[in-house]
């Protein structure tokens, strides 16, 4: 059996999410909406941020006065708010929680909604962090995705952001799209440092069901991406990365060591951490409780504007899938999953995955599963086997 969960109280943070688009990214599956598919439902952002601050008094209700250590707005395209939108959204999670001494508060942006005085107004209402949305320096890698911005204006969107004042900036990496070289993702991790950001969040391509993307692919109009594609990009990504000083810290994120870019939104979901969603489709975790709200912005908002809680579906976590999930997300960190966490089969297919090069022994002699390069790989099947693995018969 696994160990206890431990006692202490997790770090606590907010996710707020922006349900709005300016245009659909072929790619993209997440609860997101233009102008059009909202026409004559009543939902606009106003009416969105009224309904935020109901939502944060009834999180308020609900939690208490308990420090919030970070605070992450995605989407979406939280940028389409405006500066002075996003102001009031940290403005109304002040009036409900007290935040932690150097908060870490971040929004997401994409480039072409963002302008020097875009950034200024970010700084001046207490943003820490931007995560800004590149995907590649490739116009016809932009093409495929259905990007809007041009391949210069992510770079040039994140010096503006550090000359505002923003002391961490991140700049987002989709790689293995159909149609893209080697080439191309060079010159998109030459882009990447010439920017000067401390952070870079790498993904490889999937193609989602329902999407716009998946249709072309379906029809033959492009090649699904192609694992073994994938997996050099990575390690190309890996190398560059590490030589330009940045060091992975999760499987696909690099930080610059010793300055705390790590994101620590994130690292709180990897850890197991507790936080509230609000918005639209959001997704909450309170001591191993887990629920989530309505997809619809017009829905939520009328929920809320009733009294009435926005919650769409809950569940109740038992140990076991408290077990899967802690496994399958430590073992993506760099720090690695402490072994003691591992029930006894679990250790044994650990022990295995070390000796077939995927697990860092240094480490694992010293109590910690790391992740090698070729572990990193194959984290999916390394996971895997270690939750799979049942007890060897005497």
């Amino acid at each position: 059996m696994p160990p206890p969960a431990v006692s202490a109280e997790p770090p606590f943070g907010i996710y707020v999410h922006v349900p709005f688009c300016a245009s659909r990214c072929g790619y993209c599956d997440f609860n997101t909406y233009t102008a059009s598919e909202l026409d004559g439902s009543g939902a606009s952002p106003d009416g969105w941020l009224d309904a935020v601050r109901r939502e944060l008094a009834l999180a308020a209700a609900t939690v208490g006065e308990r420090p919030v250590e970070t605070v992450f707005v995605g989407g979406g395209t939280p940028s389409l708010l405006g500066a002075e939108r996003l102001g009031l959204v940290m403005d109304a999670v002040r009036s409900e929680f007290p935040l932690a001494p150097g908060a870490e508060v971040t929004t997401e942006s994409n480039p072409e909604s963002t302008s020097p005085e875009f950034f200024a107004g970010l700084a001046a209402a207490g943003f820490t962090r931007v995560s800004l949305g590149m995907q590649s320096a490739a116009q016809h890698v932009l093409a495929v995705l259905d990007r809007k911005h041009t391949p210069g204006r992510a770079v040039e969107a994140a010096r503006e952001a550090r000359a505002a004042g923003i002391g961490h900036v991140n700049l987002d990496l989709i790689y293995a799209t159909p149609g893209e070289t080697d080439d191309d993702l060079h010159r998109s991790l030459d882009a990447v440092l010439e920017g000067g950001v401390d952070h870079v969040s790498a993904y490889a391509l999937i193609v989602e069901d329902g999407t716009a993307l998946a249709r072309r692919v379906r029809r033959g109009e492009l090649p699904a991406p192609d694992d073994d594609v994938a997996a050099t990009r990575y390690e190309i990504l890996d190398a560059r990365l590490t030589e330009a000083g940045l060091r992975w810290y999760e499987v696909s994120n690099w930080s610059v060591p010793g300055t705390d870019a790590e994101c620590r939104h994130n690292l709180g979901y990897w850890r197991d951490g507790d936080w509230w969603g609000l918005g639209p489709g959001a997704h909450s975790h309170l001591a191993g409780s887990r629920w989530w709200n309505v997809k619809h912005p017009a829905r939520y908002a009328a929920a809320l504007t009733a009294g009435e809680t926005p919650e769409a579906g809950r569940e109740d976590l038992t140990a076991a899938e408290r077990y899967t999930e802690r496994v399958m997300l430590r073992l993506r960190l760099a720090e690695g999953l402490p072994l003691d966490m591992l029930d006894g089969p679990g250790r044994g297919a650990a022990a295995l995955a070390r000796d077939d090069g995927l697990l860092e022994r240094d480490p694992f002699d010293t109590g910690r599963a790391v992740l090698t390069p070729r572990g990193r790989l194959l984290a999916d099947r390394v996971i895997t086997d270690v939750l799979t693995a049942v007890p060897v018969p005497r």
